[in-house]
């Protein structure tokens, strides 16, 4: 074996050790956002998630707004509890007001006929501390969801394709607020 062999086998392992060190140092700072707290250490997401209570997304009565308040906030309550029943003492209440938008994004140059429209979602939320009364986090956010439409020859195809795209934004929406709310809950931002 050579020097020059030899040095560079030197180097490799003083590298790969200098790396594996790196790796311990900070693999004790890594924690899961939903992992188990008894593992970690950490406050528990989920019972906290669970204590929030949600309100009522305000809209017009009979509005297509009404309908896709509803679709947000049951969302909202499933990705928070998971389908349980709502907390005998709610810690938080999250308040959000919402607004929507519709884009033609192609438009059939031949019957002037919107091809492709976007439906959009901009979301107000404000998580109050109930104890005390006061904001403790305010945000927003928004979803920007597509949908085809097939045309007037198929006005039902259009309609549903335009509430399965309201459905999704719902969605979106909803999974963004939980993980903003459980970063809140974890790190206190």
């Amino acid at each position: 074996m050579s020097w020059l062999e030899s040095h560079r086998s030197r180097r490799i392992a003083v590298t790969l050790a200098g790396v594996l060190c790196l790796a311990g140092i900070t693999g004790g700072c890594f924690h899961p956002l939903y992992g188990d707290p008894s593992l970690t250490g950490g406050p528990a997401i989920a019972p906290a998630l669970a204590n929030v209570d949600v309100s009522q997304i305000p809209a017009v009565a009979g509005s297509p707004e009404a309908r896709v308040a509803v679709e947000t906030r049951n969302q909202l309550l499933f990705d928070l509890r998971g389908g349980a029943e709502q907390p005998t003492a709610p810690t938080h209440r999250l308040s959000t007001r919402m607004t929507s938008t519709r884009l033609s994004v192609i438009v059939d140059p031949i019957s002037g006929l919107a091809d492709v429209e976007n439906y959009g979602l901009n979301v107000y939320f404000t998580l109050l501390d109930i104890k005390t009364g006061r904001p403790v986090m305010t945000g927003q956010t928004f979803a920007r969801v597509s949908f085809s439409d097939p045309g007037l020859a198929q006005r039902f195809a259009r309609q549903r394709g335009m509430r399965d795209a309201e459905n999704r934004a719902a969605k979106e929406i909803a999974d963004n607020i939980r993980a903003r709310l459980a970063s809140y809950f974890v790190a206190g931002t």
